[in-house]
């Protein structure tokens, strides 16, 4: 886990890791890895899952990485946005709510703004707003997490205020234009 000490030191020296802040970098680490994917189109094609997104707004930049299928970094607003799935996985019989909780395991202050359960893609999705820290550096999270076909899914926005309110109605259009689609494999 070399790359994992590196990000830890950046947070303590508060410094940048691809463009994208220490915080988010560690929560990239927390939503552990997933296989490579392939953004064409709109669509993203993953080992067992493929789901579609509408155009991102002008401002999300497509950041490389490895540990969602999808990430973009909303440059105006200093926030992140992620996009993971997992399939094949045992998650039939873990509820939302656990899986929402995973996600946030590592961080501390964790105080949520709001927790429910929506229609989602033909399911049902849980829907998290919170504050929390991660390493001690204060975010706001807007989490949509599914479970559809064997897997799941989770959509994440992360900023720091105030940039979180400004980014968030771009990212509820991407949310909302989620949609799953046949992974053809």
């Amino acid at each position: 886990m070399h790359w994992a000490r590196a990000a830890v030191t950046s947070v303590r020296n508060r410094t940048r890791i691809g463009g994208c802040t220490a915080a988010c970098a560690l929560l990239l680490l927390a939503l552990g890895g997933c296989p490579a994917s392939r953004f064409t189109g709109g669509t993203v094609h993953g080992d067992g899952f493929a789901f579609t997104i509408p155009p991102p707004p002008a401002g999300w930049r497509q950041i490389a990485h490895n540990q969602a299928a999808l990430a973009f970094r909303d440059e105006p607003h200093r926030g992140l946005v992620l996009f993971n799935a997992h399939c094949r996985v045992d998650s039939e019989d873990v509820p939302l709510q656990a899986l929402t909780n995973h996600l946030f395991l590592t961080f501390t202050e964790r105080e949520i703004t709001v927790q429910e359960v929506v229609p989602f893609d033909g399911r049902e999705a849980m829907h998290t707003a919170l504050r929390a820290k991660l390493d001690g550096v204060p975010q706001r999270y807007d989490v949509w997490v599914l479970k559809k076909d064997e897997c799941v899914y989770d959509l994440i926005y992360a900023a720091p205020e105030p940039g979180f309110e400004r980014g968030l109605p771009a990212f509820g259009e991407v949310v909302r234009g989620f949609a799953t689609v046949p992974s053809g494999g």
